[in-house]
Formats: C-alpha cells, structure tokens, sequence
C-alpha cells in the first residue's frame, strides 16, 4: 500500500522518496489528493512566513513565493502540460496533427499565451487570498485538482496507440481508485473546510469532466500533457474563486480553529 504512496509522491513531485515503487502504476492513483494536499500546505506554509515579515506582511512576495514554490515543488510537470496543451488544441486541425503537435517538446505562441495567462492569474489571485487570510485555500485547490487527474484517469482512455509516460497510469486506472480518491479528498476538504470544502471538490469536478468531455471530442481521450492541463486549469479556477471571494470564505468555512493550529506549525 505505502509503495503506491511512494509512487504518487515522485509522480507528482521532486521529493526524494525512499523505498519501492508500486507494481501497479494504479495503485498509486488513490494517493493523488494526499500529495495534493500536502503540496498545498508546502506552498500556504510559504505564504504565511512571507506574512510574518513586519509591516503587515507581503502580500505581492507571498503571491511569487507561491508560485515559484509551485514550480519548483512539482518541477513544472503540469505547466509543461498545458502549454502542450494549448499548443496542440490552438493549432492542431485534427486528432492526428493535435497529438502531434502536443508531443513537440518546443513551445509554440499558444503555450507561451497559456503559460503567462495561467501564472498572472495564480499570482494576482494567491495575492488576493495572503490579504484576506484566506490562503489556506492553496490548500483546497491543490487536492481538488490532483483528484481530477484521477477522474481523468478513470473515466477517459489513453489517447496514443503508441503509449507514454502516462499510459501505465491511466491503462491502469480503476473505478475502486477513483473511489479511494474521492473518500480521502471528502476527508480532508471537510475536516478543514467544511462544507465549502465539498463544493470547492463538486466545482473542480465539473469543471474537470467539462475539460475531459473536450479531450475526447478532440483526441479520444487524455494523454499525460492533458492531465497536467487540466489539474492546472482546475486549480487556476478555484484560486481565483476563492480570490474573488475573499474575505467571506473565512466567515462561512468555520475554519479558523484549523488555521490557527497550522499557523502555530509554521
């Protein structure tokens, strides 16, 4: 069991892991909203020491804190995605050149458009949330959008006949691992969110079937570029949210008890 633990986390991340992977490249599917998770609480954790700097704090340093640390955390892996993404469903005409295009390691006007769209809006929202300390909510829309992945996985086939590094992940993957997913991002979105926490998971969800319904229209399926984009897009989509939010998200989660215990932490 901890072997699929062990694989989610060097999927997902740089950490060096130690011991075996899992033999079953699904078997590390239910661990997503765990690495998540804890990805998010790597990054509120830089925000909050940037808002321990005198004078108030730094909204604007925690906000590129944020997001290098998420670059660096996770080696980019799912920002390389959507700009294959982008590249691929911007200028492809078909299934054939689209898959083509999304496999040229080279990024195009589309991609470089993504990038830049997909980091300003991260950095203007995290911004947002270090000002309202609402920042927890990193926490939220990095599990989300991991569990997503899963969804992904689940519910679409690989799109490549010739496979790729995410071929064994979605050949893989089974509905009792979405299941799994989904029983531990309920438990540890409600334990810190409450019932905000499940509508934050029922809106990601939505939008990722939405992004899924799309691959398969234009490709037959996903690929390891579009799951990167879509946990991207998904979680790009709640930071703003919860930005645009601000302040009430505080005053309607009752989280503040689980705050301050993780700030003391900090």
């Amino acid at each position: 069991m901890l072997r699929g633990l062990v694989t989610a986390l060097r999927t997902l991340t740089i950490l060096p892991v130690p011991g075996r992977d899992a033999e079953g490249f699904g078997s590390a599917l239910p661990f997503f909203p765990l690495v998540g998770a804890l990805l998010g609480a790597a990054i509120w954790g830089l925000v909050e020491a940037c808002g321990q700097l005198p004078d108030y704090g730094w909204s604007m340093g925690a906000a590129a804190a944020a997001v290098v640390g998420g670059i660096v955390l996770t080696r980019g892996l799912h920002l390389d995605g959507l700009a294959d993404w982008a590249d691929g469903f911007g200028g492809g005409r078909d299934r054939e050149s689209t898959l083509r295009i999304m496999k040229d390691p080279a990024i195009g006007a589309f991609g470089a458009m993504a990038l830049a769209s997909v980091l300003l809006l991260k950095f203007a929202a995290v911004a947002r949330l270090a000002a309202s300390g609402t920042a927890l909510w990193l926490v939220a829309a990095a599990t989300v959008s991991r569990t997503v992945q899963v969804d992904l996985m689940v519910s679409l086939p690989y799109a490549r006949a010739e496979g790729g590094k995410a071929g064994p992940f979605v050949q893989g993957a089974r509905g009792w691992h979405l299941a799994a997913a989904l029983a531990a991002v309920l438990v540890i979105l409600l334990g810190i969110f409450g019932p905000l926490g499940a509508a934050a998971l029922a809106a990601g969800w939505l939008f990722g079937r939405l992004f899924g319904l799309w691959c398969r229209r234009r490709v037959g399926g996903v690929t390891g570029d579009l799951l990167g984009a879509g946990s991207e897009l998904v979680e790009t989509a709640l930071l703003v949210a919860a930005a645009a939010a601000g302040s009430q998200l505080a005053k309607c989660s009752g989280w503040e008890p689980v705050r301050q215990l993780m700030g003391s932490l900090t």
